[in-house]
């Protein structure tokens, strides 16, 4: 049965909360931490490698003794450290965790000072004051705690795009590979590249529905079969996916298509135009009466009720009807308008590939130019690098910009913005870089007026070109901090300043209906992946997907500008 890289990074991150919950070495904490990040940025299976013959220990940040323990997950799908230490932390500490701000040492202290043993403990631990008292909390975090838990997500379910996308793309190439298949497609919020999916809904149109369902349900990551008929069954994989599978006629495929793809909004807003031209439309089809007049495909359903066919990533009835009914629905930017990356991390700091391979991968993404913007000095757990250290990298870039053909490095850096609003460099040496990205790294819980101005004021300095991942937020694991998004849009029109939409699929910040604000406003966006290693560049595509979501278009992206035009729109007034 395969592993895939997301369940290994997933178990190494799980042993480095455990450890630290237990007060571990820090060093080894780290150790299985970096080792998540190197399996989860792989963009070849690692147990394709194995199987290949590849030495695993070669990879960045493993080592032969990870190499050992991947091997062993890939063979036997468990790791015997986490089954030892999970006996030794309770489940209601690891769930804490997942609460913005409370980390493992601090969940930890949380239930051994008040002899916790639940979230429901917690919970009215928080509702009696009792979270305030302890040092080190207060009444901002103990209102957090209790807004967290109010809302009933901690535990819920939800994976993200990327993670779905590995469970879902080689279940999808099993089914396909069946005689009498047709057309095979996932629909639902996946198909529309919604940041997270909660489950997988799977479309085959095929001759033989009960041998479709036979092969859907012998698929080997099966782990349970909730139903199974002759045209639908529903799974769940061992991740703890759920998966519902349905037979389609032919004659149904589009229709079928359109309504499980949604939005549920959007759906609805079709069938009230159908109904509004004396039709029907449903799973089945488009109908006069009890007779299908469309269904086959996507483009008869949305020809029946006159429209043009809408882009999946926009059917969330945001206003795509009637910019489809007006002609004006957007030319969407495409992966392969981008002409390089504005924002990648080298070993100078917390990256696990040098300059020169950073260079060559992005060369092979056929990249114009990739910027080096490795962290500042105030990020010291992260290798932030002092004033002479990126003096030291500029001169480094530039001479490597000579020997190089083909791909142009810019000399760049992610420097913190400062409590205050200040910069971590002075200007004199920023002066020096072709691109500055300032990114918020610390201090997320100032309230929403402090921290807009703080952004704002970092934005004042014309040295600044992007303001990096602009919310903070890292999905699943921390809320985007309190931020009045309008303000700092408009900020960054007056100024002239670029935001990102980091697209490593932990983030993808930000947010789509953010991008369409910003765009609306003339705020170029810079879809940047942050890549800390050579497989992080291919992160790109789901930076790409959150922009088309958000109506981008291709000039409404500063990195889909040539280098020479890009250079001269860094050149802020």
């Amino acid at each position: 049965m395969p592993v895939h890289n997301s369940e290994i990074a997933a178990m190494f991150d799980h042993v480095a909360d455990l450890l630290e919950i237990q007060d571990a070495n820090p060093f080894r904490v780290r150790a299985y931490r970096n080792a998540a990040d190197t399996v989860r940025d792989q963009s070849r299976s690692v147990a394709a490698m194995l199987d290949e013959g590849a030495d695993l220990a070669e990879l960045p940040d493993i080592g032969d003794d990870l190499a050992g323990k991947i091997a062993v997950i890939v063979r036997t799908g468990h790791l015997a450290l986490l089954d030892e230490i999970s006996d030794d932390v309770p489940e209601a500490i690891v769930a804490a965790t997942r609460i913005p701000g409370i980390g493992p040492k601090r969940a930890r202290k949380l239930f051994d000072a008040l002899d916790l043993t639940s979230l429901d403990d917690l919970e009215k631990a928080a509702e009696d004051g009792r979270i305030a008292r302890i040092a080190g909390f207060g009444e901002k975090t103990q209102a957090r705690i209790r807004d967290e838990l109010a809302r009933g997500d901690i535990t819920e379910r939800r994976l993200r795009i990327d993670t779905a996308e590995e469970f879902g793309e080689p279940l999808l190439a099993w089914i396909r590979g069946i005689d009498g298949m047709e057309k095979a497609e996932i629909a639902g919020s996946y198909r529309r590249r919604k940041e997270t999916v909660g489950d997988l809904d799977i479309l085959v149109a095929g001759r033989d529905g009960g041998k479709i369902i036979e092969r859907f349900t012998a698929y080997d990551e099966v782990e349970d079969i909730a139903s199974k008929g002759k045209t639908r069954s529903t799974v769940t994989l061992r991740s703890g996916l759920q998966v519902d599978l349905r037979v389609i006629p032919s004659l149904s495929w589009g229709a079928a298509l359109h309504y499980f793809t949604g939005s549920k909004a959007h759906n609805i807003a079709g069938r009230r135009r159908a109904q509004d031209r004396g039709l029907k439309l449903n799973e089945y089809g488009l109908f006069k009466g009890d007779e299908q007049i469309a269904g086959a495909n996507e483009t008869q359903i949305y020809d029946g009720i006159g429209l043009p066919w809408i882009d999946p990533v926009l059917r969330e009835n945001r206003g795509e009807i009637e910019a489809a009914e007006n002609g004006q629905l957007p030319d969407l930017v495409e992966l392969g308008d981008v002409k390089g990356d504005l924002h990648a991390h080298t070993t100078a700091s917390d990256g696990k590939n040098t300059l020169c391979e950073m260079a060559a991968a992005a060369k092979r993404q056929g990249y114009e130019y990739l910027a080096i913007t490795d962290h500042s000095k105030s990020q010291t757990q992260a290798g932030g690098l002092g004033a002479d250290e990126l003096a030291a990298q500029i001169d480094a870039i530039a001479e490597l910009n000579e020997k190089i053909d083909g791909i142009r490095l810019l000399a760049g850096c992610e420097v913190d913005i400062l409590k205050d609003g200040g910069l971590d460099f002075h200007d004199s040496l920023l002066e020096r870089l072709d691109l500055v990205v300032a990114s918020v790294h610390s201090n997320f819980a100032l309230d929403e007026d402090a921290q807009t101005e703080r952004i704002i004021r970092a934005m004042d300095n014309p040295l600044v070109h992007i303001i990096g991942h602009p919310t903070g937020r890292l999905i699943g694991q921390r809320r985007a901090y309190a931020l009045d998004i309008e303000r700092l849009v408009g900020a960054a029109r007056t100024r002239g300043c670029a935001l990102e939409l980091n697209a490593n699929p932990i983030r993808l910040d930000l947010k789509d209906v953010h991008c369409r604000l910003a765009a609306e406003h003339g705020v170029r966006i810079a879809i940047s992946t942050d890549a800390h290693s050579t497989g992080g560049l291919d992160h790109m595509r789901y930076g790409i997907d959150q922009a088309r979501r958000g109506w981008l278009e291709r000039g409404d992206v500063l990195n889909t500008l040539g280098l020479d035009d890009l250079v001269k729109a860094l050149k802020r007034n």
